[in-house]
């Protein structure tokens, strides 16, 4: 099962993206929808409400007079609580219901207007953000719900902004245009990236091999590793010891291939392999078999164990260096990574040597040549590393 987050401002026209996702075949959660379900005539929620806020919230025919409850539960935090305490359970018990009744392979597209206010990214594969320009969701409020341009502008300017909405979106799609716009790419998001994500979890498929191929840095690798490793420290628990983003995308200004290197550590190889299920059904698939990457020099075989599981989203790269407390190989990643954001000269060297071994081995069809042929100088750079350590009191 692949849960895909949805969100966006108000007036954005996040609708029109759920419904085409529903149109592919998607199960689609709405929170608000639940939302109204849990306080309809006749149910506890409506009667609990009346009972904290009064019988003249309920209309004579037995509904919710919604200005009525938001005159009395948005009067003070405690009323606010108050409300909260009765609705949240309900609405949290009510989409457990309808995920567990979702299929093995479906993919489950939960609509939450707050996932970004709720800090709530990490519960999911994907997080899409629906957005359009603040004027465009201004004149779709005024023209097609009927709000005064006053009440409107302060329903927009007490929602998420856009940088927070940027820095949870896994995925941006912006409304402003024609409809047929987005709802084009939505068509390619589920073709191209949600259909073979799911897949990929659900049969534990291998990953493609690829060519090297060196892609100039990305400002936006911290970010996207960031919710990657939220996701990851949510699968794994109280075993994850620290989490971190390592490898060339965690180097500001270094040119690398475009894949995250990512790293869990727990306190034993027991810990990593009762995790594994977790990380994978959590968007990072199992490999088989050992990666081998700390230096050659390394006597005792226990110190090389690790778990390496790859991210399953295929527009998203990732590798998840699952290692072992006991062992050396965490350290030596985070001190190859801190040495080199501390010296430009070094970095500078490392591209070099990437750059001309990715020319060399372009046509492999496989990043194996160039590792290897990388290693020898990774094997003497963790040397300069520790003495740069040394003479700096670095320490993870």
């Amino acid at each position: 099962m692949l849960r895909v987050g949805l969100t966006g401002g108000i007036g954005a026209g996040k609708s029109t993206v759920a419904a085409r996702l529903a149109e592919h075949g998607a199960v689609l959660i709405d929170s608000d929808r639940i939302a109204r379900e849990v306080v309809e005539p006749g149910t506890e929620g409506l009667a609990e409400l009346a009972a904290a806020f009064g019988a003249d919230i309920v209309t004579p025919d037995g509904a919710l007079d919604r200005a009525a409850l938001a005159a009395r539960a948005f009067r003070d935090e405690e009323s606010r609580q108050r409300l909260n305490a009765i609705t949240h359970p309900r609405i949290g018990a009510r989409t457990r219901e309808l995920l567990e009744a979702a299929a093995d392979d479906a993919i489950v597209v939960h609509d939450i207007p707050l996932l970004v206010e709720g800090g709530l990214g990490a519960g999911y594969h994907l997080v899409i953000v629906v957005d359009a320009d603040e004027e465009v969701r201004l004149r779709r409020l005024v023209e097609h719900r009927g709000m005064s341009e006053d009440d409107a502008r302060a329903r927009i300017s007490a929602q998420a902004d856009e940088r927070q909405r940027r820095a949870a979106a896994d995925v941006w799609l912006d409304n402003t245009g024609s409809p047929d716009i987005v709802l084009a790419e939505v068509d390619r998001l589920w073709a191209d990236r949600l259909v073979p994500f799911e897949a990929t979890i659900r049969l534990r498929r291998s990953r493609a091999p690829r060519s090297p191929l060196i892609a100039d840095y990305d400002e936006t690798w911290p970010s996207q590793a960031g919710r990657a490793l939220e996701r990851i420290r949510a699968a794994a628990g109280d075993v994850a010891v620290r989490t971190d983003h390592i490898g060339s995308t965690a180097v500001p200004g270094l040119a690398a291939k475009d894949v995250l290197d990512l790293q869990l550590v727990v306190p034993t190889l027991d810990d990593a392999d009762a995790i594994g299920d977790a990380l994978t059904q959590a968007g990072f698939v199992r490999a088989d078999g050992h990666w081998f990457d700390v230096p050659q020099d390394q006597s005792d075989p226990r110190l090389w164990d690790k778990r390496f599981h790859f991210g399953a989203d295929p527009a998203r790269p990732a590798n998840l260096h699952v290692r072992t407390a006991e062992g050396p190989a965490w350290r030596l990643a985070l001190l190859f990574r801190d040495w080199l954001r501390a010296s430009p000269g070094e970095r500078d060297a490392y591209l070099a040597v990437k750059l001309e071994l990715a020319r060399k081995h372009s046509g492999d069809g496989t990043v194996d040549g160039y590792a290897e042929e990388k290693q020898a100088w990774v094997d003497e750079g963790f040397k300069r590393a520790e003495q740069w350590a040394a003479d700096t009191g670095w320490a993870p």
